[in-house]
């Protein structure tokens, strides 16, 4: 972690490169057209823009950090001076009197603390804390990231149904008006069949417009261009988690990044507290070496060296300023620790919350699951029994929207049942396929 610092030098070099020619070039390809998830995770890393200001501030720290030698290195200050003198109202001869003279300087000062090494600590807590809002905001961007490519592949599924349900209206449209023609159905059906085929028309082109729309959302999440030709790769696989959140709360809590950060707030605020402490209670010294020199005929010069200690007084007496002042810093350690408390309740919470829903929205894909059986079973009835003239067209019609929309179902309960696993993961801190890995139940 101490060299995580290198990254953002990194980044920012190749940041007039587009990310989306970096992506087709590592594919040997003018145009990349085929994106895993895994490759979308990394190019938002790459180029979201607002991790690559938090790159910047982790290298501000960063370069603080490795230069923790600048707390005592002295104060140097050169100069160099023109004088000229003459007298003005007197009687004397100016010609003896006019005067140029040329100086110059040289000073060093340095004051030493009992507060310098806390300071020094402070700043490589400040770094390490950074490291932690990156790592958290890296976590977060590709939890976002996975949601909405899944997401996406949940729109393709659902494009693909709302195709199917297209293709078999225009068959069943098509069907009807050969029936029609030869006298076996009357006007009304045949209305009917073409009123649902436009219905299904109008939303599978509702569905593509939608499917735009978040494509370029995406696109935008990674920075690539909008105009990129993406295809996106996989399936929502999901299987069955069996876990116990108090298990959960037990082994993961301590590496979450906001507990982590809160530690080490508890941390920071401590080390200030003993910094203010030695720089405002304990004695101070101040070390200066100064040389000036005359360059004026004839030439002068004149070294000084002096060393004063300081002990301060008001800090030790209530009610002075600065008294109050370390006061109001062991009042921030301690809000702090209860700042802790609550981070701890909260994602205490959180994790229960997320493996109660994780486990009755199981149920619900079950159920979702026997109702699309059923409902295609149901669809298959109807049409055999339209073919035999026994069903009537709204009838048909009916079968057909309850099956399609018996798949959404199941495919919206796939996807939140996807997205809960990746919330829940991102509670405790760990990938979310080692999640699944962990806690899945096999063959389910």
């Amino acid at each position: 972690m101490g060299k995580i610092y290198l990254l953002p030098l990194i980044v920012l070099f190749l940041l007039p490169v587009s990310p989306f020619t970096v992506f087709a070039q590592s594919q040997n390809t003018p145009t990349a057209t085929v994106l895993g998830v895994e490759e979308a995770v990394k190019i938002a890393l790459d180029y979201n823009l607002n991790l690559r200001k938090t790159q910047i501030d982790l290298a501000t720290t960063g370069y603080s950090e490795r230069n923790l030698w600048s707390e005592i290195f002295p104060t140097i200050n050169a100069s160099a001076g023109i004088t000229y003198s003459t007298p003005l109202l007197s009687e004397t001869t100016r010609t003896n009197t006019a005067n140029t003279n040329y100086t110059m300087s040289f000073g060093l000062s340095l004051g030493l603390n009992a507060g310098i090494p806390f300071a020094m600590k402070s700043i490589q807590l400040a770094h390490q804390a950074n490291i932690l809002r990156y790592e958290e905001a890296c976590n977060l961007l590709s939890i976002q990231v996975t949601k909405r490519y899944y997401s996406l592949i949940a729109e393709k599924n659902n494009l693909l149904l709302l195709e199917e349900v297209f293709n078999q209206a225009q068959r069943q449209y098509d069907r009807n008006e050969v029936f029609f023609r030869n006298g076996f159905i009357g006007e009304l059906a045949l209305m009917q069949s073409r009123l649902a085929l436009e219905n299904a028309r109008y939303n599978l082109s509702a569905a593509n417009i939608s499917g735009v729309n978040s494509m370029a959302e995406f696109l935008s999440m990674l920075g690539l261009p909008l105009d990129s030709n993406i295809t996106l790769l996989g399936e929502i696989n999901i299987q069955r988690i069996s876990t116990d959140a108090e298990a959960l709360i037990r082994n993961y809590l301590p590496q979450r990044p906001d507990i982590a950060r809160s530690k080490q707030e508890i941390q920071r605020l401590e080390n200030t507290q003993r910094q203010q402490s030695m720089q405002s209670r304990a004695p101070s010294v101040n070390l200066s070496l100064n040389w000036q020199g005359s360059l004026s005929d004839p030439f002068s010069d004149s070294l000084r060296a002096s060393a004063t200690l300081s002990i301060p007084i008001d800090p030790w007496i209530p009610g002075t300023s600065r008294s109050q002042s370390l006061g109001r810093a062991r009042d921030s350690v301690e809000k702090a620790k209860i700042d802790l408390e609550i981070a701890e309740n909260s994602a205490k919470t959180q994790i229960r919350t997320l493996t109660s829903m994780l486990h009755n929205s199981w149920d619900s894909i079950l159920i979702a699951r026997l109702g699309y059986q059923t409902a295609q079973r149901s669809y298959q009835l109807t049409e055999q029994g339209f073919n035999s003239g026994i069903v009537e067209s709204l009838v048909l019609e009916d079968a057909r929207n309850n099956m399609a929309n018996a798949r959404q179902r199941l495919f919206q309960s796939e996807l939140a049942y996807f997205n809960m696993i990746l919330d829940l993961s991102s509670a405790i801190n760990i990938d979310w396929r080692d999640f699944m890995r962990t806690y899945g139940v096999p063959g389910e």
